[in-house]
C-alpha cells in the first residue's frame, strides 16, 4: 500500500473541497454498503448518505481541517482509518463549529468510504 498519511491527506483535501463545492459530488466515493453516523443518524447507502448531506440545513459551508491521523485498518485488506478534526463555518456565521469526522476506506478499484461518522464536538 501507498504511504497512508499521503492518501489520507489526498482522501480528506477532495472530500472537503468536494462537501463545500457540492455535495452531490461526493456520491462517487459512496458504495450502495456503506454506513454513515451523522450526529445521532445512521444511513446506508450512496443514496441515502447523499440525500442526507444535500438536504443539511444550510447552503454554504467551509472546513478547515486542523488534524488528520491515520492507521491502516482490516488484516488482509487494504483499508484505512482516517481520524480528522477541525473547525466549519456555515451560512452567515463567524464564529466556527468544531467537528471531528472518522472514515473507514476500503480498496476496491480505489478507495470507497465504508464507515464515516460525524459529530460536531460541543464544549
Amino acid at each position: 500500500m501507498s504511504n497512508i498519511n499521503d492518501i489520507a491527506k489526498q482522501f480528506v483535501d477532495y472530500y472537503y473541497q468536494a462537501f463545500d463545492s457540492d455535495r452531490r459530488n461526493l456520491a462517487p466515493l459512496y458504495r450502495p454498503m456503506s454506513m454513515m453516523t451523522w450526529e445521532n443518524s445512521s444511513l446506508q447507502g450512496t443514496e441515502a448518505i447523499i440525500e442526507k448531506l444535500t438536504s443539511l440545513p444550510f447552503q454554504r459551508v467551509a472546513h478547515k481541517v486542523t488534524t488528520i491521523d491515520a492507521q491502516q485498518s482490516l488484516p488482509g485488506v487494504n483499508a484505512i482509518i482516517i481520524l480528522v478534526t477541525g473547525q466549519l463555518l456555515v451560512d452567515e456565521e463567524t464564529k466556527p463549529q468544531q467537528f471531528s469526522q472518522t472514515f473507514q476506506l476500503v480498496e476496491d478499484n480505489g478507495f470507497f468510504v465504508y464507515n464515516d461518522i460525524f459529530r460536531l464536538n460541543y464544549a
